[in-house]
């Protein structure tokens, strides 16, 4: 009887994963389509929301005309490094609630909305009244991160350098989904500029997902994994059996205590 007890508990985690279909394992399924549909190609820009950090930098061909309009960290000199050459590092601007950056000697710039390349074209746009020759504008964000939860081998928060990164990337990131994800019901959540909140339901079963206007993700994004019904199964016999140890143990221990007590 033993041993047959002892079997059935080897063969219960098998139970549970014949009971996960294989057509739900599989990403991007019936991909066929996809190549089928048309399609109007554009490259994702990522657009500049209320608390991003900024990196904005002006150059000019003579560099002491673009100085006002860098806003940099001034290098304190002492005995030590007086005769030392340094470059002065870069201040980030952070864009308020209101989607402005106080930017030097051009004031307030509302900028929340507008892509990188379109930031770098309005602020093009203000210099000229200030210098003669069309200056180098690079804008970059400091902060781009998103996070990735539930059933992922690593749950984590990850900053992206090049501001760009698809569901797909970002799972990659966080170690894929565990045995237990459901590969289907994968939650996004999102925050658009105005403060707005979303919870987007992504298939990735379904290869249309990379069609979908949610397939690149924005900074800040959440993406999480929902368990499938094995795993929480499998939390309750897990709790079942600690509860039952516990019991069985107290109980030993309490009868141990009798027989000293009587012997």
């Amino acid at each position: 009887m033993k041993k047959l007890c002892y079997l059935w508990l080897l063969l219960l985690p098998l139970a549970f994963t014949a009971c996960t279909s294989y057509k739900s394992v599989p990403y991007l399924q019936n991909d066929s389509i996809v190549n089928q549909v048309s399609q109007n190609p554009q490259l994702y820009d990522a657009r500049i929301q209320p608390k991003d950090l900024l990196t904005i930098v002006v150059s000019t061909t003579q560099a002491e005309l673009a100085v006002p309009f860098n806003l940099t960290v001034p290098t304190i000199v002492t005995a030590e490094n007086r005769n030392l050459m340094s470059q002065p590092s870069l201040q980030s601007y952070l864009v308020d609630n209101n989607g402005y950056i106080d930017f030097p000697v051009l004031g307030k710039l509302r900028v929340v909305g507008l892509t990188k390349s379109e930031t770098e074209t309005l602020i093009k746009s203000k210099l000229k009244d200030y210098l003669k020759e069309e200056p180098v504008v690079n804008v970059r964000f400091i902060n781009y991160k998103i996070s990735v939860i539930g059933e992922v081998n690593n749950p984590s928060t990850f900053t992206i350098a090049n501001e760009k990164v698809n569901v797909f990337e970002a799972l990659a990131m966080a170690g894929d989904l565990t045995i237990y994800g459901l590969r289907n019901n994968v939650k996004l959540i999102r925050e658009d500029q105005s403060g707005v909140k979303q919870i987007i339901t992504l298939n990735l079963n379904d290869a249309n997902v990379v069609l979908s206007p949610y397939y690149y993700l924005q900074q800040n994004d959440i993406l999480y994994v929902t368990p499938n019904k094995a795993k929480a199964k499998t939390s309750d016999i897990t709790a079942s059996t600690s509860l039952w140890v516990s019991a069985t143990s107290i109980l030993v221990s309490v009868a141990s205590l009798l027989v000293t007590i009587f012997k």
